[in-house]
């Protein structure tokens, strides 16, 4: 498994809004500026499902991040099992007037996991200015 962290200068119930709401996720969903995220679905339970589009700005390219969700912790944890049967693990951690963020990832088998491990990065802290911007 790859993990990738960060610590949000926000409360955990702004945390989990921002990670959980499709009209966040659409904000901060990307690992580069010149790459977005059109389109959300969320459904957060045990059983939903969730879909991200992750798209190119320049339209040349687009997919679906997807999965189902296996466990679901409000405020603690969230499980999920993507499309491709690979597994993730996201906690969060209250610490002090902050969040810290842990998510671990099964690797796929295409990319080296260097090259994993710095775009799920890259996401994260896209998240992170996204949320500590709206303070």
């Amino acid at each position: 498994m790859i993990t990738v962290q960060t610590t949000v200068q926000a409360p955990l119930a702004t945390v989990w809004d921002c990670w959980t709401l499709p009209e966040h996720i659409t904000q901060w969903c990307q690992a580069s500026d010149d790459w977005h995220a059109p389109h959300a679905e969320n459904d957060l339970r045990a059983g939903g499902r969730f879909v991200t589009t992750m798209a190119a700005k320049d339209g040349s390219f687009s997919f679906d991040f997807s999965g189902e969700y296996t466990r679901v912790v409000p405020h603690s944890l969230i499980e999920y099992s993507l499309d491709d049967e690979r597994k993730v693990r996201i906690e969060f951690l209250v610490e002090g007037d902050s969040t810290h963020i842990t998510e671990h990832f099964d690797a796929e088998q295409e990319n080296p996991e260097e090259m994993q491990q710095a775009g799920w990065q890259a996401i994260l802290e896209s998240f992170k200015r996204y949320v500590e911007g709206l303070g």
